[in-house]
């Protein structure tokens, strides 16, 4: 069997979130299906209407036909407010950062290389320098993965007392 997928990828912007927001709140449900009874996960709605709800928010979706199987979103940070704020000694000369808020696939389409290309697709012509997503310390695997896509950990966070404790991790966007 084809390890591959045919996938279609769809771009979406802050006027769509309607459209796209039962889509999104379907692929977290399968995602997260077998932690579906934390709290912390409980709140993913929340979140979609946060990120949906600025104006900067983008979002891919990839498609396998009708079926969505996967997105990534996320939006400029605002200036002071990015999550690489306290973790560097030294700002970086140009702060312009993009915020990897999400990036979930479907488990019936893991392992086949989804992720980097929702990925790359959501950073594709950012103007921003720099993109920053934070992972959970719990997932060394998936810290590494990010790492094997330029990203480098600066510090840790528990932004929210129910959250995990997440890895802050930063890439240079003038590379890509």
């Amino acid at each position: 069997m084809e390890n591959r997928v045919t996938t279609e990828i769809r771009h979406f912007g802050h006027g769509d979130l309607d459209d796209i927001r039962q889509t999104l709140l379907d692929v977290h449900e399968d995602a997260y299906a077998d932690r579906r009874h934390e709290e912390f996960v409980q709140r993913f709605p929340w979140f979609v209407n946060h990120w949906g709800g600025n104006p900067g928010f983008s979002c891919v979706i990839a498609w396998e036909g009708e079926v969505p199987v996967g997105f990534s979103y996320g939006a400029p940070a605002a200036p002071g407010r990015e999550w690489w704020q306290g973790h560097l000694e030294t700002p970086p000369e140009d702060a312009a950062t993009y915020s990897v808020s999400e990036l979930m696939v479907r488990p019936k389409w893991r392992k086949r290389g989804l992720g980097p290309l929702l990925h790359d697709a959501l950073l594709k012509e950012r103007p921003e320098a720099w993109a920053v997503l934070t992972v959970d310390t719990k997932r060394p695997r998936l810290q590494a993965m990010y790492e094997g896509w330029g990203y480098g950990k600066v510090g840790e966070n528990q932004p929210f007392a129910d959250s995990p404790v997440y890895a802050v991790m930063m890439k240079d966007l003038a590379g890509q």
